[in-house]
């Protein structure tokens, strides 16, 4: 019983000073003062829209960035049909963007799909007009201003992007909401304060910007593990590439609403990470030591922790109760120290989540009552982040597409039944 304690002590105070240096981040968000940049040129993009089966969604991103307050001949938008067996395609035709289908059921994912993309551009030879390429995901609308935005904080300086990721649909139940709070946080508190602080952001999934020269030094986009946009994070970060933040750039993404669905995806994401850590991890620490870069440092904090040290506590416990068992011993003593971490963790949470809720509660969108109680299982919903870190352990993953459905269920899906 007491290495149990002594092992949730350690273990804890390391998790602490892991993570502590992430107040600052908060701190400056919340406090510090931002600076508006200068005016600048308007510059030309391709969008890089990957999609499978989103036939339901895809038209509202495509006229949501037909309706933002940019010039239109500016923007070019094209989509990968990836292994579509829907009308994606056609409704991605039907509202305005270029189409390029891909059936491969052997390289599956997001990050070929983006590669067949790029490769499609440059097959027609158009690939060098653009000054920078736009990431989204199907799901994604942005705001009017959005591409003003980020036209303005890209420069030769930042040559990658990352802009405020907020849920369509907060509101749903208490998984869209946890999911919704936390990328909240990651924009608001974490890379808001990353930029303020003149460190690197990190890019997250969807909603970015990339210069055509980063992609063209790529030779197109070679990313191709379970979270691939980790895993361009850590080699921009290895190539000492600065990865800016736009706050006022928004884009709204559809959270999944059954646990089944989120399972499935946080499994995915776990085994991501873990696939980066075991790639690029060796790679971060010594670009962290040898070149002082503190987005590495940053970058490993960001992952590792939360994999390893909840592991490790699990571990423990239930080697401590099993030897308890063997013995004969009282478990009493265990379950109260396994209730006392729950508390701490709870509450750790619910701060991080109460901060967060309070810094952006006019933006969320939801009712006021349910943003309150949603507050409260927000720390339940982190915490099964334990067991889907134990299966990915063990677990051969692989990617498996999200179904959205909130624009048909809010009205706005066009129904095409047409051949593709």
């Amino acid at each position: 019983m007491e290495l149990l304690q002594t092992v949730n002590a350690v273990l804890s105070l390391l998790f602490f000073l892991c993570c502590a240096y992430q107040i600052v981040y908060a701190a400056a968000s919340l406090f510090g003062r931002r600076i508006k940049p200068p005016p600048a040129k308007l510059r030309r993009y391709g969008v890089l829209i990957a999609a499978r089966n989103e036939e339901a969604v895809i038209g509202d991103l495509i006229d949501s960035i037909r309706r933002a307050r940019y010039p239109a001949g500016l923007i070019d938008i094209f989509v990968c049909a990836d292994n579509c067996t829907d009308a994606t395609a056609a409704v991605a035709r039907f509202h305005g963007a270029q189409v390029f289908p891909r059936q491969n059921k052997r390289e599956v994912g997001k990050g070929y799909a983006l590669d067949h993309l790029l490769r499609c551009i440059k097959e027609r030879g158009c690939f060098d007009r653009y000054d920078g390429f736009f990431v989204f995901d199907a799901d994604n609308t942005v705001d009017p201003d959005y591409f003003a935005e980020m036209n303005g904080i890209f420069s030769p300086e930042n040559r990658v992007v990352m802009s405020y990721r907020r849920g369509k649909n907060f509101d749903d139940n208490w998984i869209s909401a946890a999911y919704s709070l936390w990328f909240i946080r990651d924009a608001r508190l974490m890379n808001d304060g990353r930029m303020r602080l003149h460190t690197s952001s990190v890019v997250s999934g969807t909603g970015f910007l990339v210069s055509r020269e980063i992609l063209e030094d790529l030779d197109g986009w070679p990313f191709h593990m379970l979270t691939e946009d980790t895993e361009f994070t850590a080699e921009m970060m290895l190539r000492g590439e600065f990865i800016a933040y736009c706050r006022d750039a928004v884009f709204y993404d559809e959270q999944p609403t059954s646990f089944r669905q989120s399972w499935q995806q946080r499994l995915r994401w776990t085994k991501g990470f873990m696939q980066v850590l075991l790639l690029k991890g060796g790679d971060l620490l010594r670009c962290m030591v040898h070149k002082k870069r503190f987005a590495c440092f940053d970058l490993l904090m960001a992952m590792a922790p939360a994999i390893l040290f909840p592991l490790i506590g699990l571990l423990v416990g239930t080697a401590a109760a099993a030897a308890a068992l063997l013995n004969g011993e009282d478990l009493l003593p265990i379950l109260l120290a396994a209730g006392k971490s729950f508390l701490m963790m709870y509450g750790v949470l619910l701060l991080t989540g109460l901060v967060t809720l309070a810094a952006e509660w006019k933006r969320i969108r939801g009712h006021a009552f349910r943003k309150i109680a949603f507050l409260f299982t927000f720390p339940l919903f982190m915490m099964t982040y334990l067991p889907v870190t134990l299966a990915a352990c063990f677990c051969r993953v692989e990617w498996t597409p999200i179904r959205h459905g909130a624009a048909a269920r809010q009205g706005r899906r066009k129904m095409f039944h047409v051949e593709q």
